[in-house]
């Protein structure tokens, strides 16, 4: 694989640092996930029974190697500093000030080796009035606007139905470990790579932060017929109701929409602007899309090459042969119960990457680790029976 002479030591949870984790993991790096002995929290994440473990660990448990100890005791942090010393890369997630208490900063860490990559993915950023707040999905997902512009009226706001910051920021701070490793290898540097779900929830409204932030219309300007995707683009953006369905339509000009429609009413609005009119052409075109079915409104479409396509569920989804085609699902053994996994999102030759490793039980790997950095059997047992590491017994 592409990474497989990176070597990372992971002090990450919950998502957004294990999604970055699990990205480096498929695409070939060594990753030994370093937990607390008792396992770090998205572990004991409410939901559905996964084979004994949750949902949000086993979206971002991929090949990784795990390792458990006492960070807070001075021996075990020795034991993991002896694991950096061996490392390309430091991943950590924690709240800012966390890995400085354990003894365990960049500053720490550069000390013993001058070279490392240490890359953190925060709540805020290094800088600012909030940097000492927790921080979450939905919370980030309120301050930067992006609930506000998702909802249909100012006032109204509506989160998004995923925790898109924390993986976009995971895929953010993997994409600057593999910049700053490609730096290593040319000029043996290391440095400080810094990603946070402040700056990521941001960056994905570029577009629309873009042209806000240049004309500043005012926050009224979110106030759109329902139909309506976005308050950025010119109607008929968005998602309507047909007979049989929904379907969501792209920008097309409003005449193309009449003739691929044979619509009398549509034809009366072509000389409307597209934005300026955006909310009474969306509610006309919503209206006599409800009198046609799927595909009546599909051929036509079709013929006039208009941009559209069918509204799935999570059942469609499961079903959609486009997702089969690009083997986009991963059905897996998880302690004896079958569990759907989603796979790397990139394909390197064609390929998905292979997944190599299931870490489950906390400290699976710790005497395997341990002893490929030069532990005795007799010094891995002694630290294990002591507590300052753990691995099943």
């Amino acid at each position: 694989m592409l990474l497989n002479s990176m070597k990372v030591v992971s002090f990450c949870h919950v998502l957004q640092g294990p999604a970055c984790t699990q990205y480096l993991g498929d695409m070939g790096a060594n990753i030994i996930k370093v937990e607390p002995l008792g396992g770090e929290r998205s572990r004991r994440w409410a939901g559905a029974d996964m084979g004994g473990a949750s949902g949000l660990y086993l979206s971002a448990f991929r090949n990784k190697r795990l390792f458990a100890a006492d960070l807070k005791s001075p021996e075990g942090r020795e034991v993991i500093l002896s694991l950096i010393e061996q490392a390309d890369v430091v991943v950590e997630n924690f709240r800012h000030g966390v890995m400085a208490r354990l003894g365990l900063s960049y500053e720490d860490i550069k000390k013993r080796k001058p070279d490392i990559i240490y890359a953190s993915g925060t709540g805020w950023g290094n800088a600012g009035p909030m940097l000492a707040r927790e921080s979450q999905d939905l919370i980030i997902q309120a301050r930067t606007g992006l609930m506000s512009a998702t909802g249909h009226r100012h006032g109204e706001a509506k989160a998004v139905g995923s925790a898109v910051i924390d993986q976009h920021a995971g895929a953010l701070l993997a994409m600057g470990i593999v910049a700053a490793y490609v730096k290593k290898l040319t000029t043996g540097e290391g440095g400080r790579v810094e990603s946070s779900l402040f700056t990521a929830g941001l960056d994905l409204q570029t577009e629309p932060l873009t042209v806000y932030m240049s004309v500043r219309p005012g926050a009224q300007t979110m106030n759109r017929d329902p139909h309506l995707a976005t308050w950025y683009h010119h109607a008929p953006y968005g998602v309507y109701q047909l007979k049989d369905g929904e379907m969501a339509v792209s920008t097309n000009p409003v005449e193309k929409l009449a003739e691929a429609l044979d619509s009398p009413e549509l034809r009366e609005l072509q000389r409307l602007d597209p934005y300026k009119d955006r909310d009474h052409i969306a509610a006309t075109f919503a209206k006599v899309m409800s009198t046609k079915t799927y595909q009546e409104a599909a051929a036509g479409f079709d013929k006039l090459a208009i941009w559209y396509g069918p509204v799935h569920d999570f059942d469609d989804v499961a079903e959609d042969p486009q997702a089969a085609a690009m083997e986009v699902f991963r059905p897996e053994d998880i302690n004896g119960r079958k569990v759907v996994l989603v796979n790397h999102p990139i394909r390197y030759d064609g390929k998905v990457p292979p997944l190599r490793i299931k870490g489950l039980n906390i400290g699976e790997h710790t005497r395997e680790i341990l002893a490929e950095h030069g532990y005795s059997g007799e010094a891995i047992d002694d630290l294990i029976a002591r507590k300052i590491v753990g691995s099943p017994a």
